[in-house]
């Protein structure tokens, strides 16, 4: 649509009136196999007397009724559809349409309303009954396979994060618990050297089971969760007994 919404009214001046005409699914499916600018069929209005009602069908081509089914069936659409006329309703109703430069066309205002339906018929019954079968049918089907099948994807046996995971848990079941008091003697050792250590470091030093050196540390020592030491241990004040200058370190 063009950036200043211009609009053609044309139509309006000329003061066009339009049709709209409701029509089956596989009729406009038929139409749009016409190539170019073909015809599709061909409509009829036919009046009756002076005040009459006006009757209007519309006879679709011969080469458009052919339609192509499931497993290769094939069934001959309606050619005779007459259409049920409707009044407007005291709607205003417009038909618009977008041209190549992207400018907004009123092609006229609708002073019809109709559908268009299939005349009932032998033809029309058995596309009804191959509706039916394509509808019915399921969208996934079994099959049973002579061969198997080599060549798709194959799942792993194992992800990189579960082997992972298996190897940390091996190494934590290797390291036995030692005596509560010989692992307080290592803590304090170690922390005579320095003043703060991550969990990390003092599992390398005890070789104790995390949870296990946790607990001990929680007896002992302060975890720092702020501050220029985040995320480390240091004992309890009166705990501390440090070597050198680290002994002034706070």
């Amino acid at each position: 649509m063009s950036e200043k919404g211009e609009v053609d009214l044309t139509g309006a001046k000329q003061n066009m009136g339009v049709w709209l005409v409701k029509v089956p699914k596989y009729l406009s499916q038929q139409w749009a196999k016409a190539t170019g600018r073909g015809e599709v069929g061909k409509l009829r209005i036919c009046k009756k007397g002076n005040q009459g009602k006006a009757e209007v069908s519309f006879t679709l081509n011969e080469e458009l009724t052919v339609i192509q089914g499931i497993d290769d069936k094939t069934v001959s659409a309606p050619r005779e559809h007459p259409f049920t006329m409707q009044s407007v309703g005291g709607q205003t109703l417009a038909v618009f349409t977008e041209t190549p430069s992207d400018k907004i066309a009123l092609e006229g205002v609708v002073v019809q309303r109709a559908e268009c339906r299939p005349a009932v018929s032998e033809s029309y019954m058995k596309l009804k009954r191959l509706q039916i079968e394509e509808s019915s049918k399921p969208v996934r089907l079994s099959q049973q396979l002579q061969n198997p099948v080599t060549n798709n994807y194959k799942p792993v046996a194992n992800h990189t994060y579960n082997l992972e995971y298996e190897r940390k848990k091996k190494e934590e079941g290797k390291r036995a618990r030692a005596d509560k008091q010989q692992v307080l003697d290592m803590l304090f050792s170690a922390f005579e050297k320095h003043q703060y250590y991550n969990i990390k470091d003092l599992v390398d030093i005890t070789k104790q089971p995390v949870i296990y050196l946790k607990e001990i540390l929680r007896d002992i020592g302060i975890y720092n969760v702020k501050g220029t030491h985040k995320n480390t241990w240091e004992l309890k004040p009166e705990y501390r007994h440090y070597q050198g200058e680290e002994k002034t370190d706070e």
